[in-house]
């Protein structure tokens, strides 16, 4: 599903961020990404959502690769791929209901299903009662379970999730995390960047560990 190739990544002509990262990430695949401030994990992330493109190296998106693809043919990738940004990103003008419901429904969704679904959702990660809460009226952890909630309305091909249980009590923390490998059982395939060592330990899952920009995978892990 996807290849990073010896890939490196600059911004302008400061040092390289990354360098010659290669890994690969497989249908229902589900690796957390660690490393120290400053290590790359951001720019990682960014490479992967199709933010940026790479200073050198191959990406392989989706059979596709993305260094060479045109700028048209980048959105139809970008819909594959649910992200959970940080600063959640949310549109202040619309609800819960219709933040979350905005990747179903630029699919064409059925609007009945749609209502249906997103509500289920929202209600199972704790806000059935905020269902037409904007954003503004909501805490950091409710818009961060709205964030996720978005992210993985439409079963996406990747997940890509940056510190998703960072605004939220452990309880909660716990409840997301079982929504993430209940959807990676279903074939999305998971990066998860946290720095929180007791998910590690209890989600035994590979970890992709940056250091200085550079990459290692423990496998022990799984």
């Amino acid at each position: 599903m996807v290849r990073f190739q010896n890939v490196g990544m600059r911004y302008g002509p400061g040092p390289e961020v990354l360098r010659d990262v290669s890994f690969e990430l497989g249908t229902g695949s589900f690796h957390f990404l660690a490393g120290p401030s400053g290590a790359g994990k951001t720019s990682l992330l960014k490479l992967l959502y199709l933010a940026l493109r790479p200073s050198r190296g191959l990406i392989s998106m989706f059979g596709q690769d993305v260094s060479t693809a045109s700028r048209a043919a980048l959105p139809m990738l970008r819909r594959r791929i649910g992200v959970v940004f940080q600063d959640f990103r949310l549109l202040d003008h619309l609800s819960a209901l219709d933040n979350v419901a905005l990747p179903l429904r630029i699919a064409g969704a059925d609007e009945k299903r749609t209502r249906e679904h997103v509500v289920e959702l929202l209600t199972w990660v704790g806000l059935g009662d905020r269902l037409e809460a904007r954003p503004a009226t909501l805490s950091g952890g409710e818009k961060q379970r709205v964030a996720i909630a978005r992210a993985v309305i439409a079963r996406p091909s990747l997940l890509l999730a940056d510190e998703p249980t960072g605004n939220v009590d452990p309880e909660m923390a716990q409840r997301l995390m079982y929504l993430f490998v209940e959807l990676n059982k279903l074939g999305t395939a998971v990066v998860l960047a946290t720095h929180d060592t007791h998910l590690l330990e209890q989600f035994r899952f590979p970890v992709m560990r940056l250091r200085a920009g550079t990459l290692s995978i423990d496998r022990n892990a799984a």
